[in-house]
């Protein structure tokens, strides 16, 4: 779609920034569905000035969006997604596309091990994306010789041949990554960090992601309840290492959604690692910072060996555990351990590696 065969609305952005969002910190105002959904348009058609879309992006960041700016953002953005929905109905899991720096990648491990226990996996991400550029699902996938630049009826047949699936952000929605190199001189996040984690390739009806701070999971889940095109019945949003998916060592905030009656359910736990018998800090799970990626894929499949009984084996098997309650295949996050123990004891996370690899 581009602006020669487009007819918008009477709101450019130049006029939502005068009139709407950018009259200051205090004095802005959030914009109404048909506002946000008018201006989205724009920007995925190329109709705005780059310094307008520039100083748009600025304005939302310090005004901060509310769910139903991002829902009509990311119903917007869905339109031009290519969705491909795996016979199986798995987690999605829609980690920080800019990445890590310092950390383990987990989440790859994590997948896997939760789709040897029975609980399909769908990651996704871009390339290096702005503004950290760090790395991400796709470079860890990538050192463990797994296909990551699939199209997306590829990514859902892995999904059903081996329970794990990776999307790749350039493929599923080229909208989104045509937007890297304005966002690149941005310098900072905007808008568009949040809602590109939720595009949700695969349908999934549970999604997994991470936050900074609890209001933002509210955020988050209101967005969903928002969104015209999404209909999830599962959503679990925690307190990620680096803003990752990855969950923290000690104390971790988690929150979840379920659908029912009315909004549903929304309610609040701790996940402390210490109960779980895991006594490690922040920093034990560090990795060169030359080389996350690398570093994290060798910890990856040392653990789907089962060559580490370490922190990391721990880590990965936590958040295998998070992965299977989220989606109910296990009632609790205790269960869900054993069962995340269990397919790496037994052979099949390794198995599933195995498979990745053959794809």
């Amino acid at each position: 779609m581009t602006t020669a065969d487009t007819e918008f609305g009477p709101w450019p952005l130049k006029r939502l920034m005068t009139e709407v969002v950018g009259t200051g910190t205090k004095s802005a105002e959030d914009m109404s569905r048909e506002q946000a959904t008018e201006a989205m348009e724009r920007i995925l058609a190329g109709e705005p000035d780059h310094t307008t879309l520039g100083a748009f992006w600025l304005a939302n960041r310090w005004k901060h969006n509310n769910a139903e700016e991002l829902a009509a953002y990311a119903d917007v953005m869905a339109q031009y997604v290519e969705y491909a929905e795996p016979d199986a109905d798995p987690v999605d899991c829609g980690a920080n596309y800019d990445g890590k720096g310092k950390t383990a990648i987990l989440g790859v491990g994590a997948g896997v091990v939760a789709a040897a226990a029975g609980t399909p996996v769908v990651v996704h991400s871009g390339d290096r994306v702005p503004t950290q550029k760090q790395d991400a699902y796709k470079h860890v996938l990538d050192a463990l010789d797994v296909r990551t630049e699939l199209e997306p009826s590829e990514s859902a047949d892995m999904v059903d041949e081996t329970g794990f699936g990776f999307y790749y952000q350039p493929k599923f929605n080229p909208a989104i990554h045509d937007l890297w190199e304005r966002r690149d001189n941005m310098g900072v996040r905007t808008f568009v960090n949040t809602i590109e984690t939720i595009a949700n390739p695969a349908n999934a009806s549970t999604h997994l992601g991470s936050f900074y701070h609890l209001a933002f999971a509210k955020k988050m889940t209101d967005t969903f309840k928002a969104s015209e095109h999404h209909d999830l019945s599962r959503i679990v949003m925690f307190q990620g290492m680096e803003g990752y998916d990855d969950i923290r060592p000690g104390y971790t905030k988690v929150a979840e959604w379920t659908s029912g009656e009315g909004d549903g359910t929304f309610e609040d736990f701790d996940i402390e690692t210490a109960n779980y018998g895991m006594d490690f800090e922040y920093d034990d799970l560090g990795v060169n910072e030359d080389d996350v990626a690398g570093d994290s894929a060798e910890i990856t499949e040392a653990v789907l060996a089962g060559e580490r009984d370490d922190r990391f084996a721990d880590a990965i098997a936590l958040n295998a555990a998070l992965r299977i309650y989220a989606r109910q295949d296990a009632e609790s996050i205790d269960e869900g351990l054993e069962m995340a123990r269990e397919a790496i004891d037994s052979g099949a996370a390794a198995a599933v590696l195995e498979d990745l690899r053959d794809f």
